[in-house]
């Protein structure tokens, strides 16, 4: 598979379209995440900065990219900084990237050890007039942690309080958000992987199984197949577990005649897929379980046709809301008259629809973007829409990763069984 990991050409091709989009006389500077400690000599698995892993393929902590492509010292017009070597610490937490390595990977040719970063960076940026920073500027962060990045800035701002400062974080959406035929192949081999596990799991679901024996067999065929990790937590939901959207405690028992809900995606060379499929325990639907089921497939199916260049995600929920809306009046869920009557501000169906409909994918199960930005050829997003009946148990969200392109939606994960005949044909063989 590893034919499928993005060559040098690639970060090389991804800074020059970044660089592209800087002012004059501008320097930019990518940091690292931090390395969270978790507890005594312990720490969480480590998770790159998508915006320097875009720029340079560096999966390592303790990175800093500098880009100056007008600074008149050859020298400064593209940096890496990594950690410098420690033969002691090495033995024990495992080897360092050298600096050759660093520029294979990278393009880079200027590679420098982290310790040389403080008196580069005082030098270069007194050559230059704007400083770009990367910022989480996404939507739904909360920022009430520190992180390396805002640590930074605060750092360069009051050590070069006269320079302009400029925000990196819209640029590297602008080009992420437009997956490369590199990106797009790992995410697509990410979706086989979820395939593999899925269809596994529906073999092998049975009743009294516990929900995190399920997540113990996802896990073990990501890993088998080379995804090490999950994109996002797994959700094993059965019951009414299923009405909660992002339950991830996966340790209940799955009953007879329960759904069980499965939103999972394996991580592959840190890029993402996201696919949410639900299964009867008993290998075979109820009529009312069915009947909602078709629903939401139906909807799904709907929905999916909207996903075309120039539609926004505001628009398409709102056009998921209105067929969403009719369909549960068909169930029985909603009546017509007090649909008619309801406030706008707080529609009806919100009470078994409550999410939107989709979200950008790539490198974040909630990648970069809005639910303002149009959408172009080259966008991955998903669709997902849910049916949550709390009163009956019944939680069911179906969810397929589309590729946007200049005509009909490219639906990515089709493989992935979704039919109810398909799913109980499965689950019985």
């Amino acid at each position: 598979m590893k034919n499928l990991l993005p060559h040098s050409e690639f970060y090389i091709r991804n800074r020059t379209s970044f660089i592209k989009l800087l002012k004059c006389s501008s320097i930019a500077l990518i940091n690292s995440h931090d390395s969270f400690p978790r507890s005594a000599d312990q720490f969480f698995p480590y998770k790159p900065n998508p915006n320097l892993l875009y720029l340079t393929g560096i999966t390592q902590c303790e990175t800093i990219l500098l880009l100056f492509p007008d600074s008149p010292n050859p020298a400064y017009k593209e940096i890496l900084f990594i950690s410098d070597r420690n033969e002691a610490l090495e033995i024990w937490n495992g080897k360092r990237l050298s600096k050759e390595e660093a520029s294979e990977i990278s393009g880079i040719k200027n590679i420098q050890w982290l310790s040389n970063f403080e008196t580069i960076i005082k030098d270069a940026m007194f050559m230059a007039e704007n400083v770009y920073l990367d910022y989480n500027e996404y939507s739904s962060y909360s920022g009430l942690k520190e992180y390396k990045n805002l640590r930074f800035t605060e750092k360069i701002k009051n050590n070069f309080p006269l320079h302009n400062y400029q925000r990196a974080y819209p640029l590297l959406t602008k080009l992420r958000l437009l997956k490369q035929k590199e990106e797009i192949n790992i995410i697509k081999k990410a979706i086989d992987i979820t395939n593999i596990s899925f269809q596994n799991i529906a073999i092998n679901l049975k009743p009294d199984m516990y929900e995190y024996e399920i997540e113990a067999l996802i896990t073990y065929h990501f890993i088998k197949n080379n995804a090490r990790c999950h994109g996002f937590n797994p959700i094993i939901a059965s019951g009414i577990n299923a009405c909660y959207l992002h339950y991830h405690e996966n340790n209940t028992v799955c009953k007879k005649g329960d759904l069980c809900l499965i939103d999972i995606g394996a991580e592959l060379y840190n890029y993402t897929s996201d696919i949410t499929r639900v299964l009867p325990v008993s290998g075979k639907f109820t009529i009312r379980q069915k009947i909602v089921y078709n629903t939401v497939l139906k909807v799904l199916k709907q929905a999916q046709k909207l996903l075309i260049k120039g539609n926004t995600i505001n628009y398409i929920n709102t056009e998921v809301a209105k067929i969403m809306e009719e369909e549960l009046i068909q169930l029985g869920l909603l009546k017509l008259n007090d649909v008619k009557n309801q406030n706008p501000e707080n529609p009806l169906y919100k009470k078994f629809f409550p999410h939107g409909t989709s979200h950008f994918l790539g490198m974040d199960a909630h990648d970069v973007g809005t639910k303002f930005t149009p959408l172009e050829p080259g966008m991955i997003i998903t669709c997902e829409p849910g049916i949550y009946i709390f009163d009956e148990k019944i939680g069911i969200r179906l969810e397929n990763d589309v590729l946007i392109t200049d005509n009909k939606p490219v639906i990515l994960s089709q493989n992935i069984p979704i039919e109810p005949e398909e799913i109980e044909s499965l689950m019985n063989k």
